[in-house]
């Protein structure tokens, strides 16, 4: 079959019995339903191959994380796309054919993602993507129906297709032949940004990524680590240095960056003003392990600058996201994209 869908699980057993009976049932006939298991040891596996006999499983040795397991696991399936989604999210009936119809109709889009909505609000954009990526000038991320924590109902305001910088690991649509060609997720991300990091290297590669909003899912959010854990912080501060040196042209990096970094401590004073000491010292570890990598990401970054033939200016935000949002006070993503 064309259509793998591969969800990636690390003891999620209880998220596996809530949400994947949606997947498998609205899957039926349009893909084959994977399993990636990142060496989970509450009996995902065995209740998996007791209840849901027809879902293919495949088993890493140990927990990877998003980026290894995924890496990992997708080097075995042979499908012309794959659809990486959460265990923590519920389909609506058709949410493969519109996404892949459009694919085939522009062999230019290497990835997509469907609308994302709340599985506790439905008529609300869920964090993790909401209607479509972006991200700003220093590299902070927001999404159309989402800026930082402020989430948009769904009034139909995002129901047109468009460009977008970057898909949502929560449920990304993606060719398998552009995903060997970029190399997969980064494994030294382990856990997030990782998909706006390969969504930057597709568009290096002249390909675009799109938000189909004719492909609904809902996201419960937080299943693997809550939005204010002391290790999701670490990831998304130490991985979007990351990101922003291994990308960015050679004409800005040095200096985005660096501004990036005074963005940095000043959340760091925010969260000691605020009392979350362990947020602060979170960003501490996470610029301390950017610099212990910096010979690797030079490494990288000379591979994407000699590979890389499109940077999509146009879908980047050229102004600061937390000017915007924290001192002007716009909230909405039609406030600030004008």
């Amino acid at each position: 079959m064309n259509v793998a869908v591969v969800i990636l699980n690390w003891n999620g057993l209880e998220l596996l019995k809530r949400f994947l009976p949606s997947v498998v049932t609205e899957s039926s006939g349009a893909a084959l339903v994977y399993v990636a298991d990142n060496g989970s040891t509450d009996g995902s596996l065995n209740w998996l191959t007791k209840n849901y006999p027809e879902v293919k499983i495949i088993e890493n040795n140990n927990n990877m994380g998003f980026a290894g397991g995924y890496n990992k696991a997708l080097q075995s399936i042979d499908a012309r796309y794959f659809i990486l989604i959460n265990s923590d999210v519920e389909v609506k009936p058709g949410w493969i054919s519109p996404i892949i119809d459009h694919m085939e109709n522009n062999p230019d889009v290497a990835a997509c993602q469907p609308k994302i909505l709340s599985f506790n609000n439905k008529d609300s954009f869920e964090h993790a993507g909401a209607a479509g990526g972006f991200i700003d000038r220093y590299g902070y991320p927001f999404c159309r129906g989402r800026i930082f924590d402020s989430i948009e109902k769904d009034s139909g305001q995002y129901n047109s297709s468009s460009d977008i910088f970057w898909a949502s690991g929560a449920c990304m649509f993606i060719r398998s032949d552009v995903w060997k060609k970029a190399g997969g997720f980064d494994p030294d991300f382990f856990a997030h940004m990782e998909e706006i990091d390969l969504c930057w290297r597709i568009y290096s590669l002249g390909y675009k990524v799109r938000y189909i909003p004719q492909s609904v899912v809902y996201h419960l959010g937080g299943g693997t680590l809550n939005y204010e854990s002391p290790a999701k912080i670490y990831y998304n501060f130490r991985n979007n240095l990351f990101m922003l040196k291994k990308n960015l042209p050679g004409n800005r990096h040095r200096s985005v960056i660096l501004r990036r970094m005074l963005l940095d401590g000043i959340a760091g004073i925010r969260f000691i003003f605020t009392l979350k000491f362990a947020a602060c010292w979170q960003i501490i570890r996470a610029h301390m392990a950017f610099y212990s990598k910096m010979q690797s990401l030079k490494r990288k970054r000379k591979k994407i600058q000699e590979e890389g033939i499109f940077y999509p200016e146009k879908l980047i935000l050229n102004k600061s996201i937390v000017f915007e949002y924290y001192l002007r006070g716009k909230k909405k993503f039609s406030e600030i994209w004008e």
